[in-house]
């Protein structure tokens, strides 16, 4: 199994910045990709950004991109997401999701991730 711990949530008002830690542990060697999604009460959870552990290759929503910035830290074993430009909008529960389905590393479909974190979350005041 892989263990997720997700932080760094919080309150900030519109335009401001906050950075998400994803750390991972147990058989992270299974895991090819991470996985950030976001949900508000009542919607599914939605595909924010997705990094590769080995080369670090990346891919973003369409709603973040410019915006938001996924990292890794191999040795920490440890996934970040940096959400600069916020927006009330981007308020929701952040998680994020270990992907394990080699040879692919991500998917935006979080019913193909197999283990996930507790969730943190944000909240963008306007």
């Amino acid at each position: 199994q892989v263990q997720l711990v997700e932080s760094g949530g919080g309150l900030v008002q519109a335009g401001g910045s906050l950075r998400l830690s994803c750390a991972a542990s147990g058989r992270t060697f299974s895991s090819n990709g991470v996985g950030w999604f976001r949900q508000i009460p009542g919607k599914e959870r939605d595909f924010a950004a997705a990094i590769r552990w080995n080369v670090g290759t990346t891919s973003y929503a369409d709603s973040v991109k410019g915006r938001f910035t996924i990292s890794r830290d191999n040795a920490k074993n440890t996934v970040y997401l940096q959400m600069n430009g916020l927006k009330p909008e981007d308020t929701a529960v952040y998680y994020c999701a270990s992907y394990s389905r080699w040879p692919r590393w991500y998917s935006t479909d979080a019913r193909e991730y197999d283990y996930w974190g507790q969730g943190t979350q944000v909240t963008v005041s306007s």
